[in-house]
């Protein structure tokens, strides 16, 4: 498997993974267990974090398609090389940077790890056309 996969996956986990931390913030309220378990018809009081961690959940899945586009163009095309694969690790860790500062409430900063994200996005990209 190729580092630019490896990190496809790493990402694709990642995203699996982020519904345990906003789950574990529903679980944790009274009720919560039973909110998850039912309809889920009324609204469950949260912490803002938690709100916050659906949100990143949100954003990583509306992002993953297209990283993942780039990575698969980049392996199926032969253009996989070093700077995709930098590309794809910089993508992952800027996704992690991301979920933790949404959680935690970092405003700019999660704006500026999205942007540095998919400068390693904009790496795959560049090696498509070259």
């Amino acid at each position: 498997m190729t580092k630019d996969v490896f990190m496809l996956v790493a990402t694709a986990l990642l995203c699996l993974g982020i519904p345990l931390i906003y789950g574990a913030g529903r679980f944790m309220q009274p009720g919560g267990f039973a909110w998850a378990a039912g309809n889920r018809e009324t609204p469950l009081d949260v912490p803002a974090w938690t709100q916050r961690a659906v949100q990143a959940h949100a954003n990583l899945v509306e992002n993953l398609i297209p990283f993942a586009i780039l990575v698969l163009a980049a392996q199926i095309s032969g253009s996989a090389n070093a700077e995709t694969a930098l590309g794809a690790s910089i993508f992952f860790w800027g996704r992690v940077i991301h979920l933790g500062a949404y959680v935690a409430g970092v405003k700019y900063f999660r704006t500026l790890a999205w942007f540095g994200a998919w400068g390693g996005g904009a790496l795959i990209l560049v090696q498509l056309f070259n």
